[in-house]
């Protein structure tokens, strides 16, 4: 039988450089904005307006960081619902989505048409904003608690195909009949023998629900009006929103507009960015190891 794929240590050394280079390429084009974000936000505000954007800060200023950390005990309290409902909601989601999935991929499960079809129907059709809005405020009445910031994202029905595809192509069935066989109930042949079994699912599953959450500033937009129960996302905005408002208008103020003027501007969207973005980093180290195989794996085969 012909060979149609060589090993990595067959490819000849001009390939392997060629490799190298292109990769070295690619890491730099990723990493390089993230180096300028960093950069711009050490950067002195009035250093920007005049010579522009550079990788090395030609005057350094902490300023936007004083500006955006002068809230103090606000932003701790909104790390910590940021870090809590990323946790939680996370934790949560994933348990959902892989309970929901699973007997989906049985192929003894009467129903799994029917279910498959309720969750694929959501991808395709939504109930519109005041719907979504009454139905938290009013039916479930979770409004202004932190449930409001977990719940809505609970379940999405892309990551349950995503996990039923991957536990189809990575659970024999034969497996599941074996334990059957040997006396297990559903839960017990779920828990002690597939969930072992879907960690680069989970993994893949857990990131992009981690990211979620993280990142949402969308729900205490709508639902939220205690201060208290804002994210890291939702106070930077605000925080960028007054900025961007005060330095619009400091051209009206006379004494005033002077100090107005030297609020920082494009520092503190980058100082707000390197805030934000800083812990949850750290996710994909802890998911890296499943997350490609996971991803791979339910996204293409069907």
């Amino acid at each position: 039988m012909k060979k149609t794929f060589r090993s990595i240590n067959e490819i000849s050394p001009v390939s392997h450089t060629i490799l190298n280079i292109f990769f070295i390429l690619l890491v730099i084009i990723c990493v390089l904005p993230i180096v300028l974000v960093v950069a711009i936000s050490f950067t002195d505000e009035k250093e920007i307006l005049l010579n522009g954007y550079n990788l090395i800060p030609q005057k350094f200023s902490l300023k936007a960081f004083e500006y955006i950390l002068s809230a103090g005990d606000a932003i701790l309290r909104a790390y910590g619902i940021s870090i809590l409902v990323t946790v939680l909601g996370t934790a949560m989601s994933i348990s959902v989505i892989t309970l929901y999935a699973y007997p989906l991929a049985r192929s003894n499960f009467r129903y799994k048409n029917t279910f498959s079809f309720l969750a694929f129907f959501t991808m395709i059709f939504g109930g519109g904003l005041v719907p979504w809005f009454m139905v938290y405020s009013q039916l479930i009445q979770i409004r202004n608690s932190i449930w409001i910031l977990i719940v809505p994202y609970l379940m999405n029905a892309w990551y349950v195909m995503i996990m039923r595809t991957f536990i189809k192509t990575t659970v024999p069935e034969s497996l599941m009949e074996s334990a059957k066989i040997d006396g297990a109930g559903e839960f017990r042949t779920f828990f002690s023998i597939v969930l072992p079994l879907l960690k680069p699912g989970i993994a893949t599953i857990g990131l992009l629900s981690c990211l979620g959450y993280w990142n949402d500033w969308y729900l205490p937009l709508v639902f939220l009006t205690e201060r208290k129960l804002y994210n890291i996302q939702y106070l930077m905005y605000q925080t960028l929103s007054n900025i961007q408002f005060l330095t619009s208008g400091s051209a009206n103020f006379s004494e005033a507009g002077k100090v107005l003027a030297d609020l920082p501007g494009e520092s503190a969207r980058m100082a707000i960015a390197v805030l934000s973005i800083g812990p949850i980093i750290f996710a994909y180290a802890f998911f890296q190891k499943y997350f490609i195989k996971g991803l791979t794996i339910g996204a293409v085969k069907g």
